[in-house]
């Protein structure tokens, strides 16, 4: 099959005044001779690449996932236009009002940031769900299925019935005419479809991309979260914080409250000003909302993080994070926060509910350890603040002998800024490369990269099966394998144990 990225990556513009001409100020600004080309390149690959799959034929998942992949999927291009006409909201109201606008049906809670949205929404979404509350989430990106991006209470949609939603937007999709709506798109607005025909009580909603533009903007949320603002998505979103800050800052509503982390001082310089000119209520963890935590080790939960959090009207006191990493406090801070505000709007949230919603929060692909020996660990962490975040809580709460880090990121990703990171925590690096991310940065050139920070071994391989075989070679029992960089890799290594446990148990 012929995918919609595998041309876009050749026929868009690659160069850095491609880049530069295609970006835009505002929603209204108007695009050069060169971004309208590149818009136009958008519309004929679609055409171009998409297999004429009517409605009538999306009978089962198989034929319901090859619909979806014939839509554009700007998760895996590495160059992407990044404007009000690539980016629609206007395109997303108009398939939403075909389908009976789900989403104004709904009570949502919408969460941006660089890196610990997913944290952040599992833990909100866990705690509601003890609290007595039927609970949608819908997250991204997966890691083995697509399905496990819309949840209601922790399970995933299933395949008959979202091979349904795509079968009734490949139906309704027709009031666009020509202007086909995105891969990420369509899974929103068959998340809120699917919500609104469940009548959940409320959703957890993280955005894809940005914020501004990000399809998941056409809701009115009842709250407002941010967790932490750093470099990411920079060929997308922009090449400095404050730029990155007010994309995300554009789920900003007035009247809405909005709870952010503590920020460096340009992002919170930022969002502070969103704030005011959207007439959003903002308020810091830190400041407004106190906070404060500490780690400690106990014979029951082992090295865990205990954290205290106290709002206007609410205080927790010694609760136990259920996510490890000093970064995960911060992440429980905001969800404890957000939770809080919705007292406001009737929730009911009994003290020893949150508790206990905390404690069960599951969270695949953040230092899950996959396999016992050799211990084998998968994280997410894509960028250089969350690989930083990871070594430190590696440290913090596991023990080990050396450290083996299998490592693979997308070409769009400040790669030598994750690579000082790993040179300072791991004793040995096998570099490869995720065979579902187009993106990939090829390991020789990873290599040569990790040259220039560090003299420490290193190794090149050509997937991940290779790297697990030569790190499974290269470790005793009391060592430890990490596999990260991205969400890709880490949705590989999980697939691959999952299918060698099932293979065991034959």
């Amino acid at each position: 099959m012929i995918f919609v990225h595998d041309i876009l990556s050749v026929i868009m513009p690659t160069t850095t005044s491609s880049r530069r001409k295609t970006k835009t100020k505002s929603t209204g600004s108007r695009l050069s001779k060169s971004g309208a080309s590149t818009i136009r390149a958008v519309k004929s690959a679609q055409k171009v690449a998409a297999p004429k799959i009517s409605p009538s034929s999306i009978t089962n998942y198989t034929t319901a996932q090859r619909w979806l992949n014939s839509h554009v999927d700007f998760e895996r291009m590495r160059v992407v236009p990044y404007n009000n006409r690539t980016f629609s909201l206007e395109r997303m109201r108009k398939l939403l009002g075909a389908l009976g606008n789900p989403h104004q049906q709904l009570k949502c809670v919408h969460v941006a940031g660089t890196k610990g949205k997913g944290s952040t929404c599992a833990m909100l979404a866990s705690m509601l769900q003890v609290c007595g509350y039927t609970v949608g989430l819908y997250s991204s990106p997966h890691l083995v299925d697509v399905c496990e991006r819309i949840a209601i209470d922790g399970q995933s949609i299933s395949h008959s019935a979202i091979a349904e939603l795509f079968k009734l937007i490949a139906t309704k999709q027709r009031v666009l005419g020509d202007n086909r709506p995105s891969h990420f798109e369509i899974l929103t607005a068959a998340a809120l479809r699917h919500f609104a025909d469940q009548a959940v009580d409320v959703v957890v909603l993280e955005t894809g991309l940005g914020g501004r533009l990000d399809a998941t903007n056409v809701v009115t949320p009842l709250v407002t979260g941010m967790t932490h603002i750093s470099l990411d998505h920079m060929n997308i979103l922009g090449n400095d914080v404050e730029t990155i800050a007010r994309e995300k800052a554009g789920i900003f509503k007035k009247g809405v409250s909005a709870i952010s982390i503590s920020q460096d001082t340009p992002v919170s310089r930022v969002l502070n000003q969103v704030a005011e000119e959207t007439g959003a209520k903002l308020e810091f963890t830190g400041k407004e909302i106190e906070f404060s935590y500490r780690f400690e080790a106990t014979r029951d939960l082992g090295p865990h993080t205990r954290i205290c959090v106290s709002t206007p009207t609410s205080r927790w006191d010694h609760l136990a994070v259920p996510l490890r990493g000093e970064h995960q406090a911060h992440n429980c801070c905001l969800a404890l926060a957000i939770l809080d505000k919705l007292k406001g709007h009737g929730f009911s949230i009994p003290e020893d509910r949150v508790v206990a919603g905390l404690a069960a929060t599951k969270l695949p692909g953040r230092m899950e350890q996959v396999w016992d020996e050799p211990r084998v660990l998968i994280d997410g962490a894509h960028n250089a603040a969350s690989i930083t975040a990871l070594i430190r809580a590696l440290g913090a709460h596991i023990t080990y002998d050396s450290l083996v880090l299998i490592f693979g990121c997308g070409q769009d990703k400040d790669a030598h800024g994750m690579l000082k990171q790993i040179a300072l925590g791991a004793d040995k690096v096998i570099f490869t490369a995720a065979r579902s991310n187009p993106r990939a940065t090829p390991p020789d050139e990873l290599m040569r990269m990790f040259a220039e920070h560090s003299p420490k071994m290193a190794q090149e391989t050509p997937n991940l099966a290779a790297a697990l075989q030569v790190a499974g070679r290269a470790v005793s029992r009391e060592d430890l394998v990490v596999v990260t960089g991205s969400f890709y890799l880490a949705g590989e290594a999980r697939k691959y144990f999952i299918d060698k446990a099932a293979k065991r148990r034959r």
